[in-house]
């Protein structure tokens, strides 16, 4: 009996081709929309986790809260103390530094360019590789030294210097007042995609390069952040929080008046966020799915009333209730479901266009195809339920007069 009503739901459909059609449009939209907006979203969920990944998920900072009213000299983190919290805490932290940078101008001959200093030890290479492709990384004299020596990014070599190979170059420049001049001893590169050259302002007009940490955390070697990489092993929350008091005795303070920041924490405020509003837009283009339902609605009475004289035939000749009802309830499932698969055709095929025209993955889930479908099948049965009622309760008598 169901597949002889799908051989006459197809029937139908094919002889009404483009009525079909223009009913199964608002469904193939809908789903269509539904499907993009759901991929584009899993999509920038995974980009974002690739890029918190690649600036290290086991990154951390702790400084003194921003509520803390009697803040004191000694709340500040010195390099003796980094060095303490190294010794206590051993193989658990794979990095630490004070976060110091500096955005000033620099001048090379008669260039001139806005950069961004960022202030590390030697072993930052460990946790943020990058590609030395000439001279040499910051090492332990440049630190203890205090050396005027940086590594440059090469985008900002090439624009300061006029050439990528800027080893042994010079550029003047003011930190903290004091105008000095600093030697390029090694220039790096980072590959990064698209979107991360993006998010992480690749594209600007500012240099960018590393110096010794000791230049920015001069005379006092006093600072607001301390800065590290846990192990790659250790469990954040529990880490994170003996840390804290580790800090809290011994600066002489509460732990709840420091501030801790995660890349694992911001990271899941990103994933949340973006979860949150893909399924917000994708709710919001669901509607049309309730406007395509309306449409099987309306055609499917127009064909109820077509087939007026079909229904009387039928039951004459000794078709229950039940079998008129289920006949045009496939039908009208049917419609949904075509319009459902096409748009999951057309969802794909937009969203792997789009991602191979930025260069990016994109993320489309399986579950979620199956779910469109099923859910425009489902849509076609709901909104063919009372046509198909009305033409299952029609008299055959009057049917069959039916002009």
């Amino acid at each position: 009996m169901l597949g002889e009503n799908m051989m006459m739901a197809f029937h139908a459909i094919r002889a009404n081709k483009m009525r079909s059609f223009l009913t199964m449009l608002g469904i193939i939209i809908g789903i269509g929309s539904v499907i993009s907006i759901v991929s584009i979203g899993d999509t920038m969920r995974g980009l974002f986790s690739d890029l918190y990944k690649d600036v290290g998920l086991t990154q951390a900072y702790v400084s003194i809260g921003y509520t803390v009213a009697d803040v004191r000299q000694s709340d500040y983190f010195t390099l003796d103390e980094l060095d303490r919290i190294r010794e206590v805490f051993g193989d658990e932290i794979s990095y630490i530094d004070s976060d110091s940078s500096v955005g000033t101008e620099v001048t090379a001959g008669r260039t001139k360019m806005k950069f961004d200093f960022q202030g590390i030890t030697p072993e930052y290479q460990d946790v943020q590789p990058v590609d030395i492709i000439y001279g040499r990384y910051l090492n332990e004299g440049d630190l203890l030294g205090r050396r005027k020596n940086v590594v440059m990014e090469v985008k900002s070599a090439r624009k300061l210097f006029g050439t990528e190979n800027a080893v042994g170059k010079t550029f003047r420049t003011t930190i903290y007042g004091t105008t000095d001049e600093y030697s390029v001893v090694g220039v790096y590169k980072k590959d990064m995609n698209a979107f991360q050259a993006l998010l992480m302002g690749a594209d600007s007009d500012r240099g960018s390069a590393f110096i010794p940490e000791t230049i920015l955390t001069w005379p006092n070697d006093s600072f607001y952040f301390c800065h590290l990489f846990a192990a790659e092993d250790v469990d954040m929350n529990d880490f994170m929080n003996r840390l804290v008091n580790y800090i809290a005795r011994m600066k002489g303070r509460n732990p709840e008046d420091f501030r801790t920041v995660t890349a694992v924490d911001e990271m899941g405020s990103v994933d949340s966020v973006m979860g949150a509003l893909s399924m917000a837009v994708g709710g919001i283009a669901a509607i049309s799915l309730l406007v395509g339902g309306i449409g099987i609605m309306n055609i499917m009475l127009v064909s109820v009333t077509e087939r007026t004289r079909e229904i009387g035939i039928r039951k004459a000749l000794g078709a229950r209730t039940r079998d008129v009802m289920l006949q045009f309830l496939t039908e009208s499932a049917i419609l949904s479901a075509c319009g459902g698969v096409i748009g999951v055709i057309f969802a794909v095929a937009l969203v792997s266009v789009g991602g191979a025209a930025f260069g990016l993955p994109v993320v489309i889930r399986p579950g979620v195809i199956v779910m469109a479908v099923s859910f425009s099948a489902v849509v076609g049965i709901f909104f063919g339920m009372y046509p198909a009622s009305k033409a299952a309760k029609a008299d055959p008598i009057d049917a069959l007069r039916y002009e």
